[in-house]
């Protein structure tokens, strides 16, 4: 079933965006995460293998010298002309320290990029200050984890993450936290999506959209938005093509709220494809507008 009117006639907010490509996302990926394996720290991002044609690699440009690196744009010049080309009005990306391509972009485009920070959970007194002064600083919209990623890791249910649960609820903002196997090759049991289950039962008044798919147990995910009001499942680096079908059923039926768009770009997927194949996604016509905006503007408060 095709969007109603055009798969760019809804002003689209991406909530999951970052700000560099190729050798830049790199070095950011580096050093956040206790790879083991040799292959993984030499990929653009460390979940490549599970990608084709990523973003400015050297098999989507077509280059014959692999180890060819020409200069890529970031930040704004990166990612303004492929949110206008698909009518993306909203994206969420991850800040840093001043000085940052993400503040630039927050400070220069307040009508195009909302503000979210990924916490370190090892660092929790830190991470709370961290949270406070940007909510102050820059308005920030929402807070994001990883949990298979921490070094050492940090399971979604672990009190360390309960402090910063708190201070979520407390500046009433949204966590979104990559729950299920993950892409990197890294230990996936701190995803378990059962253990989100605690959370919303001990933080009722938590907004908790999870990231990347929450494969293999969907159906659980599913059963549990079902149960929890405030627990939302977000599109996160999955081809429209590969929504998983249980997710795709629910919105359907009785999720059509539950549901966020979030993409990819440009650490794994293209804005082309992922608008390339949302026409084919057989969401029901009423989903679609709740789907590729209400939902995230809801949850992110930009219609208050």
């Amino acid at each position: 079933m095709s969007i109603p009117t055009g798969p760019n006639a809804i002003a689209a907010i991406d909530t999951m965006m970052g700000t560099k490509a190729g050798p830049g996302a790199r070095k950011v990926y580096k050093d956040l995460m206790a790879l083991k394996d040799d292959e993984s720290k030499e990929m653009v991002f460390p979940a490549q293998y599970m990608f084709k044609d990523v973003p400015y690699s050297p098999e989507a440009r077509g280059a014959e010298d692999v180890g060819a690196e020409p200069e890529i744009p970031e930040g704004a010049d990166l990612l303004l002309p492929a949110m206008d080309r698909h009518n993306v009005e909203y994206a969420l990306i991850g800040v840093g320290p001043k000085g940052s391509t993400a503040r630039s972009l927050i400070a220069e485009h307040p009508d195009r990029f909302l503000p979210s920070f990924d916490p370190d959970p090892n660092d929790v007194m830190g991470s709370v200050r961290r949270i406070r002064r940007l909510h102050d600083e820059v308005g920030l919209r929402a807070v994001s984890f990883f949990p298979s990623g921490g070094n050492p890791q940090v399971p979604i249910d672990d009190p360390k993450m309960y402090a910063l649960y708190a201070v979520c609820c407390e500046l009433d903002l949204p966590v979104f936290c990559c729950a299920g196997v993950p892409g990197p090759r890294l230990p996936f049991a701190p995803q378990r999506v059962e253990l989100i289950d605690r959370v919303m039962y001990d933080f009722p008044d938590l907004t908790f959209v999870t990231r990347h798919g929450c494969e293999p147990w969907e159906d659980l995910i599913v059963k549990l938005m079902l149960k929890w009001p405030n627990l939302y499942y977000s599109t996160s680096a999955f081809s429209p093509k590969y929504y998983p079908k249980a997710i795709i059923d629910y919105a359907n039926t009785r999720g059509a709220d539950k549901v966020i768009y979030a993409g990819y770009f440009p650490m794994g997927l293209s804005l082309d494809r992922i608008f390339g194949e949302l026409a084919d996604v057989p969401f029901n016509d009423d989903v679609w507008p709740r789907f590729l905006r209400g939902n995230a503007a809801r949850v992110l408060k930009l219609d208050e």
